[in-house]
């Protein structure tokens, strides 16, 4: 297959991971990526379904080629990664995993962790890893993850690393088990210099949990919001949407966010990817795409969020993630700051500057300003947390008080985004190499987060290492 075009793009096989021609089909009101491996056949996989269009999401961005590349262009994308000179934007976002050990074994995990791991890398060569990182990438956002990165005691120490080697932002991935059952492991974690908590929540629901986690897990949730927020730790509630098991709960999940308030500093949702650990009979037959998302939210919420409200991004590849703004008020009104009025990541034309803009916004809006208090902080129990409590939220539009708004748009912002992450069966190497997200590999390289974790139907990865491999 030959394809040529706006719509024609590249690929990989999901079986084997060659590098195929593939191209962007629209059947109605879906765009489908069709493509053909000479060995393995063909494939069809929806990337896009309903309103706003493909065609209107997508905006222009002028490329920008990282300085210092520890990849070299050989075989080409998506095989060169460290990064290489032929991608077309600087990181944003780098992700370290601290350990592969985790104390959950959920249904879907890209990482497909486990309780055993294959042993910790060591303080020292952390941060060596997060030199090699800021070399590259500079002071961007740092993520902690893994595994489930609190299983580790002396991560507060890599924490204290970090903000000695530059970095500004940083945030812990986490299922929130520990966060919920050690106070003073938050407290040490805050102390040490985190600046937010990317908190696992898939529903309300704990029948969810079971589905998706193994067990229920509500409680723990709200205890680790309330254990984070009293240490000052800002929280974003981050859903994994499956289809048929919680795509319906979004609106749920946006109310008990906004109960929580601002401590829960927003949502950023991810529509399951296939890659590392999942049911392999699902392997993405229908999948939940950013679109009906945007559509679900403004109708399980009653029009309290709305499908205008959101924007492409400034930052990636237009058709990898959207996001909203909001300023929630003392007496639960939310209003949207609409695109032109927040600081939406960078513009279209998005150089260093725009990149450098994403992190100091993400920053801005995802960290605990001082002095916030719990709701509902008397009581002893995650209990309260749940529905019913606080004012009830309505959407508010029309003219503000500046001062009144500046005001509560300093403390009291509120973020909805989503990312649709890649995985072998709908890769897109156009939107592979306007990736801003990294991961620092065990040798020191940044790899495209959704390279990194590609997995074939076999089992096979590009750049995770694999079981026995060691450190």
């Amino acid at each position: 297959m030959k394809t040529t075009g706006p719509d024609a793009t590249e690929s990989v096989c999901p079986v084997c991971l060659k590098r195929i021609p593939a191209e962007r089909v629209l059947q109605g009101d879906e765009v489908f990526q069709v493509k053909r491996c000479a060995e393995h056949g063909a494939f069809k996989t929806l990337i896009w379904r309903g309103e706003p269009s493909l065609a209107k999401w997508r905006r222009p961005k002028a490329p920008v080629h990282p300085e210092l590349c520890y990849g070299t262009l050989d075989k080409g994308c998506p095989f060169d990664c460290g990064l290489c000179s032929d991608h077309r934007q600087l990181p944003c976002s780098v992700l370290l995993e601290v350990t592969d050990r985790c104390n959950l074994q959920c249904a879907v995990c890209f990482a497909d962790a486990g309780p055993k791991g294959t042993g910790d890398p060591s303080l020292e060569r952390i941060s060596w890893l997060l030199e090699r990182a800021m070399a590259a990438a500079g002071a961007c956002s740092l993520q902690m993850s893994g595994g489930e990165p609190t299983l580790r005691d002396d991560l507060p120490e890599i924490v204290e690393a970090a903000r000695r080697i530059g970095f500004s932002f940083i945030q812990v991935n986490t299922n929130g088990l520990r966060l919920a059952s050690d106070r003073a492991y938050a407290q040490r974690l805050q102390a040490a210099g985190l600046s937010s908590v990317f908190l696992q929540f898939d529903g309300v629901d704990d029948e969810i949990y079971r589905t998706l986690r193994g067990r229920a897990l509500l409680e723990q949730k709200l205890l680790a919001v309330r254990n984070a927020g009293e240490a000052g730790l800002g929280v974003v509630f981050v859903p994994t949407l499956v289809r048929g098991v919680n795509t319906e709960a979004v609106g749920a999940i946006v109310r008990q966010a906004l109960q929580l308030a601002p401590v829960v500093r927003g949502i950023h949702f991810q529509p399951v990817s296939y890659f590392g650990r999942f049911p392999e009979e699902e392997c993405g037959a229908d999948r939940f795409t950013l679109p009906e998302l945007m559509r679900c939210l403004q109708d399980q919420t009653g029009k309290l969020l709305k499908v205008e409200d959101f924007s492409p991004p400034g930052g990636e590849h237009a058709h990898c993630s959207m996001h909203a703004t909001y300023v929630y008020s003392a007496n639960g009104g939310l209003r949207p700051l609409g695109a032109a009025g927040g600081e939406s990541c960078c513009t279209t034309e998005c150089g260093s500057g725009g990149i450098r803009q994403t992190v100091d916004t993400v920053s801005r809006r995802w960290k605990l300003p001082p002095g916030v208090q719990f709701p509902n902080a008397t009581s002893t129990s995650g209990s309260c947390c749940r529905g019913g409590t606080g004012p009830e939220t309505t959407r508010v539009e029309g003219p503000v008080d500046l001062d009144v708004f500046l005001k509560e748009v300093s403390t009291r912002s509120f973020t909805i985004s989503a990312m649709a992450f890649q995985d072998a069966e709908n890769l897109d190497l156009e939107r592979l190499k306007g990736c801003c997200i990294s991961v620092i590999s065990p040798d020191g390289k940044l790899v495209p987060f959704c390279a990194y974790n590609l997995t074939s139907r076999e089992g096979k990865s590009l750049y995770r290492k694999q079981p026995g491999d060691g450190l």
